[in-house]
């Protein structure tokens, strides 16, 4: 899995504001609407892959491809909504930003045995230690938010090291949600910072993307 949000050199502080005191209404409630009803979509189609995965030993491919491009979209808004890009997201399964880059390559195999022990146990190996620390990892992200909000509307640009503190926030659930889906059958690694393979894997797999992008 391969996650990044390239930052941009200048913010617009209009957007900035649009986006603050508005963008519940233009952004949060037609995108959060569609997204609720595919996130029932999702969840359907994740029970049936257990099953799946469960007599087979694979994803079915079609369904893997849905959930990533949701995926996709859920960041799109939520790069929006952190004021972490300009533009407003695109709606839709195949939208995109250029900004954000999202790669999960689809596996081949997935362990019979690992999805059965997610199943089962997922809310104590998986769930308890991780929403743990990304609960105050997320609490920290909302004042670093509001303090953002104020460094890009007095100077148009994002602090770097905030900007990577949110950026590895988003990818530390999405290693997260990936893993408890049966998506994956590496278990998430408790830290947002982007690993090598991860890039690695990207650029030999996602022969959509251009490797030069797949870099920080």
């Amino acid at each position: 899995m391969y996650f990044n949000i390239t930052k941009q050199e200048q913010y617009s502080r209009g957007e900035l504001l649009l986006r603050t005191f508005f963008g519940v209404f233009y952004i949060g409630l037609p995108h959060g609407l569609l997204l609720a009803f595919y996130g029932i979509a999702s969840q359907v189609l994740a029970f049936i892959s257990f099953w799946v995965i469960l007599f087979t030993g694979s994803y079915p491919e079609s369904f893997y491809e849905f959930q990533v491009k949701l995926l996709n979209w859920n960041m799109r808004v939520n790069a929006s909504i952190y004021n972490l890009i300009d533009g407003y997201p695109s709606f839709g399964l195949n939208g995109d930003h250029p900004l954000v880059q999202l790669v999960v390559p689809y596996p081949e195999n997935l362990s019979r045995s690992k999805a059965l022990l997610k199943f089962l146990f997922g809310w104590l190996y998986i769930v308890l230690p991780h929403m743990f620390l990304l609960y105050f990892r997320v609490l920290w992200g909302m004042v670093l938010h509001f303090v953002a909000f104020w460094v890009v509307l007095f100077t148009g640009d994002y602090p770097e090291s905030m900007f990577e503190f949110q950026v590895g926030t988003f990818r530390w659930s999405i290693r997260f949600n990936l893993y408890l889906s049966y998506m994956t059958d590496k278990y998430p690694p408790f830290t947002g910072q982007l690993l090598p393979e991860e890039v690695e894997e990207a650029a030999s797999k996602a022969t959509d993307n251009n490797p030069s992008d797949l870099s920080e």
